[in-house]
């Protein structure tokens, strides 16, 4: 299977694999973000995620940052609405 190579595609992964892992440890980012503990928590399914996305794009367009983006946008701006002294 060929890299991408293309920022839009690149980015519409990130935001699958972010969206995946928020399916998956809903339990565990609400508790993570509840007791700011959110990067410890989910470190290892982060940097899982992370591997796959790097697998899966040319060295360019990893270095967008696209894939941090989408933990962001997808993982933690979704649960704005936690109780956390986060926010």
């Amino acid at each position: 299977m060929p890299l991408i190579d293309k920022a839009e595609r690149a980015r519409q992964l990130a935001r699958a694999i972010a969206s995946d892992l928020t399916l998956y440890h809903e339990k565990e980012i609400v508790e993570g973000i509840e007791r700011d503990t959110l990067f410890d928590t989910m470190r290892d399914h982060i940097e899982e995620g992370r591997t796959l996305f790097k697998s899966r794009v040319t060295p360019d367009i990893y270095g967008l940052n696209l894939y941090n983006r989408a933990i962001v946008d997808v993982m933690i701006k979704s649960k704005g609405h936690i109780k956390s002294k986060i926010w």
